[in-house]
């Protein structure tokens, strides 16, 4: 079985976010969730400024703390075979103990759950679906119901999940598959021929939060030197 992990160059992501807009439309994310975000920091004055972009998403931590606080038995959040943390929203009470444990901040409370969605449909996005005459807007994928709710319940948690649908279908996720810079490699860190790992093994690397003891299953490459 395969123990699924990403990388992510820092020298060849742009910023331009495509990743999180494509992670909400694959998985149907609404405007206050991030399955995937980023990380800005400035540092400096003029003109010895440092500016910093780091992307984040779940990383799907080996010892992943939101499983160890779960509740629930069996878990809501729960470790895949395939090494992916994945939640089960049937199970899920909305204690939000996951959220609280995850040090990352990726895990999201989802307190409204189709409200918001049929308020999408009946409010501004009705309107605009007259004027061009289109298909009723935000964008719909129904393939993210194959493994998870398309549009989730309310008062549950929700995060990434590597787009599970996708790789179960042996696709790469979503942000990886339409990120233009290539800045993205998703494969199996068990595997000493996949492209992964390989790239861990010749590159110096680093993780999010390294002292929270996590093993974070998201690794960063190429982090530009701060100026002095």
């Amino acid at each position: 079985m395969a123990k699924f992990g990403m990388i992510i160059d820092l020298e060849k992501c742009a910023g331009c976010t495509a990743c999180s807009i494509a992670c909400k439309n694959e998985n149907n994310v609404p405007d206050e969730f991030y399955w995937s975000h980023y990380i800005t920091e400035t540092k400096g004055e003029f003109p010895n400024v440092t500016y910093q972009y780091i992307s984040t998403l779940c990383n799907h931590c080996t010892n992943a703390p939101c499983v160890e606080a779960c509740p629930v038995d069996p878990k809501a959040m729960y470790k895949a075979e395939n090494g992916m943390t994945l939640h089960n929203a049937e199970r899920c009470i909305g204690c939000r103990a996951c959220e609280n444990a995850c040090p990352y901040g990726v895990i999201y409370y989802n307190e409204r759950g189709k409200e918001v969605f049929e308020e999408w449909r009946s409010g501004e996005a009705k309107a605009l679906t007259e004027k061009v005459g289109g298909e009723v807007i935000p964008y719909y994928n129904p393939d993210r119901a194959l493994t998870y709710d398309g549009i989730r319940r309310e008062n549950v948690v929700e995060k990434c999940n590597f787009c599970d649908h996708r790789v179960a279908n042996d696709e790469e996720p979503y942000c990886v598959d339409v990120c233009p810079a290539n800045a993205r490699i998703f494969g199996d860190l068990d595997d000493p021929n996949s492209e992964i790992s390989k790239v861990l093994k010749e590159k110096q690397h680093f993780v999010l939060q390294p002292k929270a003891g996590t093993e974070p299953n998201v690794f960063y490459i190429n982090k530009f030197d701060e100026k002095e």
